[in-house]
């Protein structure tokens, strides 16, 4: 592809966003707007009037969903590294069929695998709690997590933990000041996707969490059905900002990081 060919893809992927975000921003102000007019008959602060009343229960709804989805993301991420580890490394008998089991939450039903857990959690005692929505969270999100990880340990190779273990580091030492600096990029990019899905996910939380956990998805969602479409845009253009913003700044942190450890750019 020509450099003409590249700038065209790029506008047009530019036009996919920023066209809908454009057309959210404008139905926040919206008074009247009744089709088939292109812009609305009037303008009003209503929907963002309506979300300041609603600061509290608003803003504690957005710390629950960022508690729960960063905890899950950190979770996974604990949960993978020797998973990762030994499909790359070891000499694992079917190792397909371990890969393909460990993938199991997301090549299943959403709806079984959902109803299923859901059982285990009130057997265990883990439903309507904080930690039920995030070990569930976990449980479904953590195969992005493992793929992300196994093509890091691929990348990685093991002349690092190789050089490290003959200067003496033991496993700890060398998992933790070797393997994972260089792994930052794997689950910078894993940790990304299970935020996303942990932090955009309704159906879950409102299962496990049984209404005692209230989420920002279950927030936004009423809102969505109904027919106050400004309020509706308003909260999901917050939606769609709070993982950009801390992509953005983890993008910063880590790029700085690795400048400072003198690895480049971090990319």
């Amino acid at each position: 592809m020509n450099k003409r060919s590249h700038a065209f893809t790029a506008l047009f992927l530019m036009f996919l966003f920023i066209f809908p975000v454009a057309l959210l921003l404008v139905q926040t102000f919206s008074g009247r707007w009744a089709w088939p007019q292109v812009l609305p008959e009037e303008w009003s602060w209503r929907a963002w009037r309506i979300l300041g009343d609603q600061a509290g229960p608003l803003l504690k709804s957005l710390g629950t969903s960022l508690g729960y989805s960063l905890a899950s993301t950190l979770l996974s991420l604990v949960l993978c590294l020797a998973p990762a580890a030994a499909l790359v490394r070891g000499d694992l008998p079917r190792r397909g069929a371990i890969e393909t089991l460990l993938m199991a939450p997301v090549m299943v039903p959403p709806v079984a695998f959902s109803l299923g857990i859901h059982f285990i959690f009130l057997v265990l005692g883990l439903a309507d709690s904080w930690l039920g929505v995030v070990l569930v969270l976990t449980a479904f999100a953590y195969p992005y997590m493992l793929r992300a990880l196994i093509a890091g340990y691929t990348a990685l190779g093991e002349d690092y933990a190789t050089a490290a273990t003959n200067l003496g580091a033991n496993s700890l030492q060398r998992l933790l000041g070797v393997e994972l600096p260089l792994l930052v990029p794997a689950a910078v990019s894993g940790g990304s996707v299970v935020f996303l899905v942990a932090f955009s996910n309704y159906f879950l939380v409102f299962l496990v969490g049984g209404g005692s956990v209230t989420g920002f998805s279950g927030y936004l969602f009423p809102f969505l059905s109904s027919s106050d479409r400004p309020v509706a845009a308003s909260l999901t253009l917050i939606f769609l900002g709070i993982p950009l913003v801390l992509f953005g700044i983890l993008e910063t942190t880590v790029t700085r990081w690795y400048r400072h450890r003198g690895m480049g750019d971090g990319s």
